[in-house]
């Protein structure tokens, strides 16, 4: 039978850490089916739980002058309701897809990430925000650009002994908007097969900066760096889908399973960084930052 606490302060959430490795639970919507999973052929491990859920440093989002943190404890319902720029709009449009109401309610931002499943619908649109996460530990805190936080399938750079407390999302230079497009076999409830997400800033009608992530189509979410540099300097217009090549999806490494081939996901891949810029440049009028 597995230990079990809900520590009320982080300090004390810290102290167990360094002691034991326990599992973190937030709100529980990876850990139980897994486990659910597993008992249901007699191969459920005993987990020694850490349940972070009442620690109150690691709720609310605020806005600082660099840009804004999302505490680890932050909900997708939060993240869709909350009142973020329109940066976010691709990190909203990915919570809106990820299982159902209830889900949203109770999954968390951070939980998602340390999940760390190819197919986690926060990954893109986080890496097309260049976050980065916060991580707490009793010898101190570091920060980790989520590329390099997420190393794998079920794979992260966090040790036994910290906790991830926090996203930190930089501020645009320039007016910027999001996107978020998914491919799956219906709207909701559903494992993506690929997954897009584009966010450009854009100044005098120019793009300035951009950034790409696709998801489902590697053991983790990958950037569009050789297309990111590609699209500086294009006009943010119609055209710029057309810039997109096959070359430039060159990272991905997608497989074979029963959801769609790897020669099928590349081929979405390619049709849906279109269609996000496609998006994109459809609401340059509109960005503001």
């Amino acid at each position: 039978m597995g230990v079990y606490i809900r520590p009320s302060t982080l300090s004390q959430a810290l102290d167990a850490l360094a002691e034991r490795p326990y599992t973190p639970l937030a709100g529980g919507t990876d850990v139980y089916p897994a486990q659910a999973n597993l008992a249901a052929w007699n191969r459920a491990p005993d987990l020694d739980i850490l349940d972070i859920s009442a620690l109150p440093d690691l709720c609310g989002m605020e806005e600082t002058p660099e840009g804004w943190r999302l505490g680890a404890l932050t909900t997708w319902t939060e993240a869709i309701e909350g009142s973020l720029p329109a940066c976010f709009d691709g990190l909203r449009m990915a919570g809106r897809t990820v299982g159902g109401r209830q889900i949203q309610n109770r999954g968390t931002l951070a939980g998602n990430l340390c999940n760390a499943s190819p197919a986690a619908d926060g990954v893109p649109p986080l890496l097309a925000l260049d976050c980065e996460v916060e991580l707490a530990s009793k010898a101190g805190r570091r920060r980790l650009p989520l590329s390099d936080f997420i190393l794998g399938n079920r794979s992260t750079a966090r040790r036994h002994d910290e906790l991830l407390v926090a996203l930190l999302v930089p501020k645009p230079r320039r007016p910027a908007r999001s996107t978020f497009l998914k491919l799956g076999a219906r709207s909701y409830l559903v494992i993506s097969i690929v997954m897009v997400a584009a966010t450009l800033e854009v100044d005098a009608g120019t793009v300035t900066a951009a950034r790409l992530a696709v998801g489902s189509c590697s053991a983790a979410a990958q950037r569009l760096p050789d297309l990111e540099a590609a699209l500086l300097g294009k006009p943010c217009d119609a055209a710029l889908a057309a810039v997109v090549k096959t070359d430039h999806l060159g990272l991905l490494s997608p497989i074979d399973d029963v959801r769609g081939s790897a020669d099928y996901r590349r081929d979405t891949a390619l049709t849906l960084v279109r269609r996000a810029l496609l998006d994109l440049t459809d609401k340059a009028g509109e960005m503001a930052a």
